[in-house]
Order: C-alpha cells, then sequence, then structure tokens
C-alpha cells in the first residue's frame, strides 16, 4: 500500500503501537533593515523583484558582505536558547537546484553553526513543563518565493509560475531541535507548545515580527514512528512550512496517523518532504528528502569565518530581555489571578497582547475581558491566530480608552473594533466618520424618551406602579432609535423621572 493511499488510523490505536519522535526546525527572518549579504532592503509586501541587486540574485563577479546585525540577532537568540556560542564559525554553500534559489546555491552554516547545544523550556496546558533540546542555530539567507498562477494557488493544478526575488537573500536563523522523543500522545501538544515559546522568545528579543502569516516564522516538522519494541528510529517525513501554531499540532497529528496506517498495512515511510494543507490539514507528497552529502557542502570561499569576541557576546549578554515566562509569572502575581487563569490566559495566546495593551493605558481587567471574549471570537470567526487579528493592543487601548470616558457604549466599541479589524483605520477616526459617539444632549435623549412612552402606555403604568425593571422596554426602544449611541444609564435616569 503507498503512502497516498493508506487510510488514517485511529489516533489511540497509533498511541499504542507506536512512539512518535519529532524534529522541529524552525526557520525565522531576521528583522534588519537589509538582506544577508547585500544591501536591499527586506520591506515585506514591495512590488516583485524591485528589492533585488547583482549580490542577491547571484549575478557573476557579485561578491557578498556578511550583515553585522543579523549576526548580533543571531547570538542573541543563541544565548535566550541557552546555547554555546562558537568562537569562530563558517559560513558553507549548500548547493541544490530550485527555481526559487537564483544561485543554484544557498549560502548557510553546516557543521560549524554559531549557536549550538542549548534548550527551551516550554510549558504545556495542564502547567507541566517539557525541555526541548536544541541542536544548534544557524545563519543562512532565504531563498525567493515562487507564485502559482491558476488552480488552487498551489503548484498542483497550475497554468504556470512566475518568481519574486525580493524574498532572496533575507537574514534568516534556522533552530534546530534535536529528537523530542517520549512525548506519546501529547507530540502534537510539544510541537505547538515550542513553536509558541519560541516565537514569544524571538518577539520578546526583538529580532524578527515572527508573522507566521507573511512567513517571518515558518516550522518543518519531521516526524517518524517506532514500534514499541523498536530501539533505532523509523523514516522520517518533513512537513515544510506549516505557518500557524494550530497548524504545527495538526500537521504532526495527521503524519501521526498516516504513517501509523502506513506502517500496519505493510507498507515503508519514504523520506520525503511533504506540503501541509489548510484547508483540511493533510499533507501530499513532495520531493524525495535530500541527505547532507547530496547538498555537497564546502565553505563559503568569498566570506571570512565569524570570530565574535567573547567581549562582545558578554555584552550582547546584558541586552536579553526579561524572557516571556519570567515577566508573566511577574504580571500574574501584580494582577492578583490564578494559576489556572494565567494558563488559559497563555493557551489562547493572550497574554503578552493584555500586557501590552496595558502598557498602553488600559485596565488589566478591560483588557483582559477584550482579549479573551470579544478579540478571541473575533479571531476564531477569521481563522486567525489571536496575536494575527489585525489590531494592535495599542488600538484595544484606545478603545477601552473611549469607552471609559463615556464617548463609547460596550457596543459601539465592538463596531469600533470590527471596522479595525476590517481595515477602515484608527479607533477615533473611525467615530469621527461613522458618528458613533455617545449622544451626551440631554434634550435629544429626552425627545426620543417621550416618543417611547407614548408608544408604550402600558409599559408606562407598570413603571408608575413600581415596576421599575420595565423601563427596559423603554430604554431598548430609546437605544434602538439612537443607534445603540445612547447612554443606557442615563436613558434609565430619565426614563424613571419621567414617569414619577
Amino acid at each position: 500500500m503507498t503512502a497516498a493511499a493508506a487510510e488514517l488510523m485511529d489516533y489511540d490505536q497509533v498511541i499504542a503501537e507506536f512512539d512518535p519522535v519529532m524534529g522541529l526546525e524552525v526557520h525565522v527572518e531576521l528583522g534588519t533593515a537589509t538582506k544577508m549579504f547585500c544591501g536591499c532592503p527586506t520591506a515585506f509586501g514591495a512590488d516583485p523583484n524591485t528589492q533585488v541587486c547583482p549580490v542577491c540574485i547571484g549575478l557573476p563577479g557579485s561578491l557578498p558582505v556578511v550583515n553585522q546585525k543579523a549576526i548580533e540577532y543571531a547570538i542573541r537568540i543563541g544565548l535566550a536558547l541557552n546555547c554555546s556560542i562558537r568562537p569562530s564559525s563558517v559560513f558553507a554553500r549548500k548547493n541544490y537546484f530550485y527555481p526559487d534559489q537564483p544561485k543554484n546555491y544557498q549560502i548557510s552554516q553546516y557543521d560549524e553553526p554559531i549557536a549550538f547545544d542549548g534548550y527551551l523550556d516550554v510549558q504545556l496546558t495542564d502547567g507541566t513543563t517539557w525541555r526541548v533540546d536544541i541542536e544548534r542555530a544557524h545563519m543562512e539567507e532565504d531563498t525567493g518565493k515562487s507564485l502559482h498562477i491558476g488552480g488552487s494557488g498551489r503548484i498542483q493544478g497550475a497554468d504556470h509560475s512566475l518568481l519574486d526575488y525580493n524574498r532572496a537573500g533575507v537574514p534568516l536563523v534556522e533552530i534546530v531541535t534535536k529528537p523530542i522523543v517520549g512525548a506519546g500522545e501529547r507530540a502534537p501538544e510539544v510541537a505547538r507548545a515550542y513553536v509558541t515559546a519560541l516565537r514569544d522568545l524571538l518577539k520578546a528579543l526583538e529580532v524578527s515580527d515572527v508573522r507566521m502569516d507573511q512567513g517571518s516564522l515558518r516550522c518543518d516538522a519531521n516526524l517518524s514512528l517506532m514500534a514499541k519494541d523498536a530501539t533505532e528510529f523509523g523514516t522520517r517525513t518533513e512537513t515544510k512550512n506549516v505557518n500557524s501554531l494550530k497548524s504545527v499540532e495538526i500537521a504532526v497529528t495527521y503524519e501521526m496517523r498516516r504513517q501509523a496506517a502506513v506502517l500496519t498495512a505493510g507498507g515503508e515511510i519514504v523520506q520525503e518532504t511533504r506540503h501541509f494543507h489548510e484547508t483540511d490539514g493533510t499533507t501530499s507528497a513532495g520531493r524525495r528528502k535530500e541527505t547532507a552529502e547530496d547538498y555537497r557542502y564546502f565553505p563559503e570561499p568569498d566570506l571570512p569565518p565569524v570570530q565574535p569576541s567573547e567581549e562582545w557576546i558578554a555584552e550582547l549578554g546584558t541586552t536579553l530581555p526579561e524572557l516571556p515566562w519570567v515577566r508573566r509569572a511577574r504580571i500574574q502575581e501584580e494582577w492578583g489571578v490564578s494559576d489556572e487563569v494565567m494558563r488559559d490566559l497563555v493557551n489562547v495566546g493572550a497574554v503578552d497582547l493584555i500586557i501590552a495593551t496595558v502598557d498602553a493605558g488600559a485596565s488589566p481587567e478591560a483588557a483582559r475581558g477584550w482579549w479573551v471574549s470579544f478579540l478571541a471570537q473575533q479571531a476564531n470567526s477569521r481563522g486567525v491566530e489571536l496575536a494575527d487579528l489585525p489590531i494592535s493592543p495599542a488600538q484595544v487601548a484606545t478603545v477601552i480608552g473611549l469607552v471609559d470616558a463615556g464617548k463609547l457604549t460596550t457596543k459601539l466599541a465592538q463596531q469600533v473594533a470590527t471596522a479595525v479589524l476590517d481595515g477602515e483605520g484608527e479607533p477615533e477616526q473611525i467615530v469621527a466618520d461613522r458618528g458613533l459617539e455617545v449622544v451626551r444632549d440631554d434634550s435629544t435623549l429626552q425627545k426620543a424618551i417621550d416618543e417611547a412612552l407614548a408608544n408604550n402606555p402600558d409599559i408606562v403604568e407598570k413603571i408608575r406602579g413600581g415596576k421599575v425593571k420595565a423601563a427596559g422596554k423603554i430604554v431598548g426602544d430609546v437605544m434602538k432609535a439612537t443607534r445603540g449611541q445612547a447612554d443606557p444609564a442615563r436613558v434609565q435616569e430619565l426614563v424613571l423621572a419621567a414617569c414619577q
């Protein structure tokens, strides 16, 4: 039976018969102003092939010059991952042909990476900690981008492909774990928790914007299965360029179930790359996976070794920020929330967003309420991670401030936030353009109240008879008449006064 024909095995049965072994390779685009080996800009979203030069498109005679800021960022990443920093590391040529790699080789690091032998402790959903050992973090340049025209936008079924080399040469650090064994049924959760913690760490370091939706952070998930009585790892597959936290978990789960079905049917796993499909959470075969020997690595002849001094490394160590999990522990104590509440906030990816919203002027309670309720619902309905919503903590704080100032009701504020998410601009401008500010003129409110009272004489009698709750009907009519722009509390006061 081929891998393509294999059905998926029930997950519980997979765990009963096999032990998963994972290896996660995370590529992070560094947030430098220029590319790794030339002066071309790295800004995302420019017109195709407008941010290129002879160096990054590999024209004969062009010579690379290493970006010092990229080296600084790589060292800081290594230090934050508890890695050793190599006193002398070299660049190498990784030779392979691929249309979006214009030189037909990639400048990378092979046997002498700049950082090695580290670890990252990650927290799982139940509060337990899992240590992921880091094999290496090495520097390299990114490839260009293939744009497949026609069909679904993927290479399968496309009419033709176009190449955009703007991304070619953008600085990358690739962070490679050692084999992750023993996770069992929690392997998908460990994978997601690791990428989540790594993203949070990189963001705190301010070395990347870690936008998974824009490819600034991409995960290649290697997975193999071992029979319970086996002593050697199985054949692995590498699911390439998984670009959301949720998808990392789904991709690992799918490959576990797919590989188990192949193996129990007597088939063999092919060592290959696989494409992940966001639409249905499946993977499909890519290309046969090369070994290191296939890439014919040799030292890059045009670049000298990278030899950071001990003094510089020590100095960079002093620039590391408060680590995200340390900061969260401190914030939890300041906010006075329980471990369970904090764990829930971490699991939905809300903690740092709430902290940033508080830093922008909102109260912790209001910030927490917005991110874990309305905005979490918006993220779910839009199919994105909470952190990827197109609204910033500063904008959320502005919306909260407008509510606190009495200029918006909660419902109006939600309209404003939705408009920000839809790309209509800044909150205060949206309020002005839509005329959403709360009506404060009592004479305007009184006119709407008088009309509502005249239309509901039975409600008036109930209010005068002491049934104050009946005023809710009048308040609702006034809110509708004012398009939700009245202050409900003030309307209630005026209604009761009018019925005395």
